[in-house]
């Protein structure tokens, strides 16, 4: 059985694999941890030795066949235990992650399989992030930031890249959610900020704001 630290680890480095889909660099993996990179080397070592991954010097790190199903299977427990906390629970969206973050050290196959059919199998998480299944499978939707669409374009919005809590407080005060309608209205050249409708109400955004809203990618683009 691994430690929890292990198991943070594993969690990272599938994190960082998943978007720079590269070896990852042990000094990432201390941003990612907030932690030295001595003790990155270290914990790196043992996971090696336990053939988790693959690390070489001054190449970096990547997730070996057995390290991937792991970090997946923890992955699977957090997205579920917020979709529980929030649908069921009526936690709000950013209050969840540091919860799923203890619950999803759970080892219990069973338990998490039932969770699952009892929220009905749900394919994303309250932010958006696609849930692997029971076999580690994801169906991820086609998605790009709100910043790359121009004035007139209608979308949904499908999930958050910035998931932290200040900016999730910050669209619950602006009354954005997953599902929302998104038609942007204008797009102002000094600085690329944005006035959208959602909700039937015009606001404005910054642009670091239409970076980290993830929408559904237009099927047609004129």
């Amino acid at each position: 059985m691994l430690s929890q630290a292990e198991e943070n680890y594993l969690k990272a480095i599938y994190s960082l694999e998943s978007e720079l889909a590269k070896a990852i660099s042990t000094n990432l993996i201390a941003e990612k941890m907030q932690t030295k990179a001595s003790s990155v080397t270290d914990m790196i070592k043992k996971l090696s030795e336990k053939k988790l991954v693959d690390y070489k010097k001054y190449q970096g790190v990547l997730l070996s066949e057995e390290g991937k199903k792991i970090a997946t299977s923890i992955v699977r427990k957090h997205r579920l235990w917020e979709c529980f906390l929030v649908d069921k629970l009526n936690f709000s969206w950013d209050e969840v992650h540091d919860i799923a973050e203890q619950l999803e050290h759970i080892q219990s196959e069973t338990l998490v399989d039932k969770l699952d059919a009892f929220l009905e199998f749900p394919s994303h998480d309250p932010h958006g992030d696609p849930i692997p299944d029971k076999n580690g499978y994801m169906y991820k939707r086609k998605k790009v930031a709100l910043s790359t669409l121009s004035p007139q374009d209608e979308t949904v919005l499908l999930g958050v890249k910035d998931s932290s809590d200040a900016f999730l407080k910050y669209l619950n005060k602006k009354n954005i959610a997953i599902g929302n309608t998104i038609k942007v209205q204008s797009i102002e050249l000094f600085d690329k900020s944005m006035e959208i409708t959602i909700n039937n109400h015009l606001i404005s955004i910054t642009n670091q704001v239409a970076k980290n809203l993830m929408v559904k990618e237009l099927e047609y683009k004129y």
